[in-house]
């Protein structure tokens, strides 16, 4: 049975992965080539007076270079494209994986999982993941100034622990000690506080990094929502018969 649920799981990973990795690069990766794009603004030397005094050899040798910059640019964006998808599946089958020994385990103490309740745990791990994370670190585009990247990790990985432990103990626990408790292991991380940048001057717009990081909430939102209701609905699955 529990094979079952986690052979399930890393299905539903790979297809919501491949859902998320499509709205990334639909929605997002958009965002973050506007912001390499402040991050690293090309020079103009029109005024220098160098651009005027080239022949008819120099012009052709420009095209070319133009022509060359262009592919060049080509098989970086399809290099981008592939690396995200990659990176998304990968991911995704993480988090089925995740989700589904989760339900395994609910399974054995008589919490039958379905499309209905997968919808659920979907929306208890994004909250973990991504909600509860983003309210001290949002997502980042390039050129964001932000703080230390390991002590950034790990209060990311604190407050995921933390708030899945949380929401655990809400869903699931007994006595009437235990729903405080987890609302204690919600608030933790925030108690503490996210490691934050000296300034929060950057070279994004506010309005580019505001759209970057609702945009990226709604995909993971969706994603995770997809990612449990297949969970639930596989686990579902009548496993298959041995012909006699």
């Amino acid at each position: 049975m529990t094979s079952r649920i986690l052979s399930g799981a890393l299905i539903a990973g790979l297809a919501a992965g491949l859902l998320a990795a499509a709205l990334n690069l639909w929605t997002l990766t958009p965002l973050i080539l506007q912001a390499e794009a402040f991050e690293g603004p090309a020079h103009s030397h029109a005024g220098d007076g160098t651009a005027h005094d080239h022949g008819a050899h120099d012009h052709d040798g420009a095209e070319g270079l133009a022509d060359a910059g262009h592919v060049h640019e080509d098989a970086s964006g399809l290099s981008r494209s592939f690396g995200t998808i990659a990176m998304t599946l990968v991911a995704y089958a993480g988090f089925g994986l995740v989700l589904g020994a989760g339900m395994a385990a609910a399974e054995r103490a008589g919490h039958v999982p379905s499309a209905r309740t997968g919808v659920l745990w979907g929306l208890a791990g994004f909250a973990a993941v991504q909600l509860a994370p983003a309210v001290g670190l949002p997502p980042e585009l390039p050129g964001t100034v932000s703080a230390d990247l390991a002590a950034r990790q790990m209060w990311w990985a604190l407050c995921a622990a933390s708030t899945a432990t949380g929401l655990a103990a809400l869903a699931f626990g007994r006595g009437a000690t235990t729903p405080l408790l987890g609302v204690a292991l919600i608030l933790v991380p925030h108690l503490l506080g996210a490691p934050q940048p000296p300034s929060h001057e950057g070279l994004v717009p506010p309005g580019l990094a505001a759209a970057f990081a609702t945009r990226s909430l709604g995909v993971a939102v969706l994603s995770w929502a997809v990612l449990g209701a297949l969970t639930g609905a596989l686990s579902r699955r009548a496993p298959a018969r041995v012909p006699a």
